[in-house]
Order: structure tokens, then sequence, then C-alpha cells
């Protein structure tokens, strides 16, 4: 006889919170070698494999949770396969006493006879997670060759073309297959040759140092600028020297002759432009006095005040103009060739048509204050509306009956990011059990979490912060049904049931946004969801299901 006592099959399933630690388990549906033959009581009535997570009957017989939940699910009326006999689901409980009894079975290694340890079947998982023949993929990025356990540590030092080994001339670590390319197209201590042909081998990070001594190197002759345009290797640059001196006296005396003219013909041109910068000093004192008259002209009107500063404006750039003129006088009889006026007639033009428009600016002052206000009083009704639009689409697909319908779409990328640690989980929208009711919604782990975590998808039950939580009862005790849903019509959905428990904190009154989800970190297998043979998967979207139980509850 199992030690506990019966419950209710909507309690059956132990609930924990997302931080809960892991606990002794075995992977159903496997094939363990038992020490001991595996005796019938411990074996399921429905699948005759080994039990796990027993739950027995009111006929005595014994049966995996999920074959019982299969039962449940085939039959309106549940029948024991064993003696036919109808199967109260009131009746049924969690056998405890029997579960630990499977536990502490003691099975041999998948790995037999390499491995020949015997361990009891709740740490068999523990223990291939440490077997020396148990096979695991290589560490190095980019490697997948699955390797024993016990010489992993060898290939990863001598056999993976994935390791990293130093370069034998600048000690940086580099992946093996690419060390060939590395020294010859990256690594700066790699010897190459002189590329002048002379001969030398020289590091890769000094050859440009090289190159500006290296004999064999052809450069121009220093008198270049003066109209030799001979090259010559370096290592003889000396003895053309000696031989063109001639030649080369030649041309710096014809160079100097062209720059005597050039620099009288210069004089000349200096001389104009003196004349014609004077002219333009006295054009730019015109403009000061007329924008000294504009001022006074509209300096009595207080409601031209940003005229009358963008006038000033004007007057002080007028000033700073003038002494940038002053400037070039004097830069011009050092820098003749450089002296260059066409900007600041740019500059005088512009000015004239700046003094133009000052006399439509207070026109339109007036009208640019009142479409500005216009514009305000726009941008305001815009956000409002925004506001509203979001309100009514969020009321429009919120549920109050106690019911979640929650659709996922894009299931593989929200998975990826998942296992790339990006976003862990995601949250639904929130739906009441009332318009008045308790405000809840569900978190989903696509990479699993806790127990589950890179086997199963872990689905929770979160119970928020209400408009309307003072007026409720607390703690929150309503039963809770989970579900994936099928969509092949079939209705083959995969069930979690528990009851909210009245002592966790996870069911209290929210003193924050929410409060600790609670559900089952091992909702579903990815194996089951993702099998092509099944249809929880439909275009990359599944549909998960919640639903409390509002029997008992009073509605406001």
């Amino acid at each position: 006889m199992a030690c506990d006592e019966p419950a209710a099959l909507s309690g059956i399933f132990t609930h924990q919170n997302s931080t809960s630690t892991n606990s002794l388990d075995f992977e159903p549906n496997a094939d363990y070698k038992f020490v001991e033959s595996l005796e019938e009581r411990y074996k399921c009535a429905y699948c005759h494999l080994v039990l796990h997570n027993p739950h027995q009957t009111g006929c005595g017989h014994r049966f995996c949770q999920q074959c019982i939940l299969a039962l449940r699910e085939l039959n309106a009326v549940p029948t024991c396969p064993v003696d036919k006999e109808t199967i109260k689901m009131q009746e049924v409980f969690k056998d405890n006493c029997c579960k630990r009894e499977v536990l502490n079975l003691h099975v041999f290694c998948k790995n037999f006879p390499d491995c020949n340890s015997k361990v009891i079947l709740g740490r068999y998982q523990e223990h291939l997670q440490q077997c020396l023949f148990e096979s695991t993929q290589c560490t190095n990025d980019g490697c997948r060759d699955q390797i024993l356990r016990k010489d992993l540590k060898e290939h990863l030092s001598q056999r993976c073309k994935f390791r990293e080994e130093m370069c034998q001339y600048c000690n940086t670590y580099v992946v093996l297959m690419n060390i060939k390319n590395h020294e010859k197209n990256d690594c700066p201590d790699y010897p190459v040759p002189c590329l002048q042909n002379c001969s030398q081998i020289i590091l890769k990070k000094e050859i440009e140092k090289h190159h500006a001594v290296c004999p064999e190197a052809e450069v121009d002759c220093p008198y270049k600028q003066y109209g030799c345009h001979v090259k010559v290797k370096r290592g003889k640059l000396a003895e053309h020297e000696n031989s063109a001196l001639r030649e080369h006296m030649l041309q710096i005396l014809d160079k100097n002759s062209r720059l005597e003219e050039q620099i009288s013909d210069l004089y000349k041109s200096l001389e104009c432009k003196e004349i014609k910068i004077q002219q333009l000093a006295d054009a730019i004192k015109k403009c000061e006095k007329e924008f000294r008259q504009y001022t006074q002209l509209f300096g009595n009107n207080s409601n031209l005040m940003v005229s009358t500063q963008a006038l000033a404006s004007h007057l002080d750039k007028s000033a700073r103009l003038e002494s940038q003129v002053k400037q070039l006088i004097q830069m011009a009889n050092q820098q003749q060739s450089k002296l260059d006026l066409r900007p600041l007639f740019d500059t005088i033009e512009n000015v004239k048509q700046k003094i133009a428009l000052m006399e439509t600016y207070e026109q339109r002052l007036g009208l640019e204050d009142q479409s500005s206000k216009h514009d305000l009083q726009i941008n305001i009704h815009k956000a409002q509306l925004n506001k509203n639009e979001e309100r009514f689409k969020l009321l429009e697909g919120t549920c109050y009956n106690g019911k979640l319908i929650w659709k996922i779409t894009d299931y593989k990328m929200k998975k990826k990011e998942a296992v790339e640690g990006r976003v862990l989980s995601i949250a639904s929208q929130p739906f009441y059990t009332s318009r008045c009711g308790y405000r809840l919604c569900a978190r989903a782990y696509l990479n699993g979490d806790g127990s589950g975590k890179g086997t199963h998808i872990s689905l929770y039950f979160v119970v928020m912060r209400g408009e309307f939580d003072s007026l409720l009862l607390w703690p929150f005790k309503q039963k809770v049904t989970l579900m994936l849903l099928d969509q092949s019509g079939k209705k083959n959905h995969i069930v979690e049931v528990f009851r909210a428990d009245p002592n966790s904190s996870s069911f209290k009154r929210p003193d924050g946004e929410m409060n600790i989800a609670s559900g089952c970190p091992r909702f579903v297998p990815h194996s089951v969801l993702e099998n092509t043979k099944n249809t929880y998967i439909r275009d990359d979207t599944l549909f998960l299901k919640v639903v409390v139980d509002l029997t008992d509850l009073e509605e406001l």
C-alpha cells in the first residue's frame, strides 16, 4: 500500500516556484538496464515501462503520471487496462513511497561494459554528466567532433584542428588551422624578403623602415624640384649627383630667374589688390551707417525687439568684417600669392540681401507667433489621440472570464533568442477573472527554466497587481489549468493542473508590479513539442491556454 492519502487529480501536479532547486529524477521512456530484474510492481500498468512519477488508482494499480492523463484524455470514462474497473479520478493519488523505491533502484550505466558503474535511477543523469565513457562535444569553437569524456583532454590539447597554438614568431595564440594564414598575412614578426631584391630578410613590421634606407630602392633625384626627373637606386645616388653637377647648377639658375620674374609680377598685383581692399572698406562703412539708421527707425517699437536684436547682430558682424579686412591688408604683404577677394564680395552681397529682408520682418513676426501656437495645440491633440488608441487596443484584447488564449508567433526565432541568453522569457497580455477581479498573466521560458532548462518549455502562472486588489480575498486560492493546444482538431492537448498554495508568496496580494511566477518548469519537452508527427506547432506558431477555476469565487 502507498503511504500517501488520496487526493483529487486536479492537485496531483507538484507546483514549484521558478527558482526551485533540482531533485532526484530520471528521463522516462529510456532503455534502462537494471542490476536486478525489474519487478512488476515497479512497472506501469499502461506502458509497461518503469514507473515515472507513479500514481495509484482506487483499484490498486499504478501508472505513470503521463499515462493516467492519457487514459483520461482517451476516454470520457477511463477504465483500468488490468481489471477493466472504472477509474475514479477523485480516488487517484500520487504514490510517493513507490516513487522513492523506484528512484533508488540500481541500474547499469548505458556505456556498460566500458563503464561498470552501478547507480541509483534517481542519480542516473548526474552520473552521465561525469561518466568517462559518455560522448561529449568538443568545446573548441567550430569543432563538431563527439569525443569520449576520458579522451577529451587529449583531443583538446593534441588532436583538435580547432585548438589554439602559439605563433612561433609573435607568441600570439591562433587557431591551428589558421596559423599558416596568420603567419603570412597578420604576424608582425614574420620574416619576409625585401621587395627591392637587396637579399636581406626583414621582420614584416620593420619592412617600411627598411625601405627608407634600402640601397636597392629607386628614389627621385634631390634636384627634382629644379627639373631633374631621373630615378636612381639609393646606393648610386651620390654617383649621379657628381656626374650631373653641371646640369643641376644650370637648372637652379633657370629656376631662380623665373622666380624673380614672378616676384615682380606679384608686387604689381599687390598694388591693385590694396586699392580694391580700400574700396571694400569704404563699402562696409556705408553699410554700417545704413544699419544704424534701421536701428533708430525700429528702436521705438516694442513689438520689434527681435528685429532690433537681429540688426545689432549684423552690426557686430560688420565690425568684425572690417577688422578682418585690416588683417587681410597685413597678410597680403606676407602671402601675396594666396590673397583672394571673392569671399569679401560674397559677404557684402549676403548682407545686402539680409537688409532687404528686414523690411518685411515685422509682418512675419506676428504670423509666425500665431502659427506656433496652433502647431502646439495640434501636437497636444495628436498625443492624446495616440494614447487613447493604445488604450482601446489593450481593452479589446483583454479577457474577463478567467481564460487566456496566448498565441506565440515566430517560435524558432524566439527560442533562439532564449538559447543565446538574449531574451530568457516572454510574458502574455494580462487577463482577469472578472471585470473587477484578479489581474493575471502567463510567462513562458522557451528554452526552459530550473530543472527544465535546455530540454523543456517552462510555463508559469503570475498574479499581477490590479486596480481592485483591496476589494478581493487574499491569498489567491483557485485551481489553475495550463494547456498546450493541439492544432489538428483532435484535442490531444497537453494539460497540467495545480491549485494555488495559500502559503506561497506567489499568491499573496502583490506588493510590486507582479508576484514570483509559479507553475511547471518541465511543462512540455522540446522533443514532443517540435516532433513533426505532432501538431502543436503550425506555421511557426503555437497556442497556450490558461484557465482559472471560478468556482466559489465571489464576483464584485
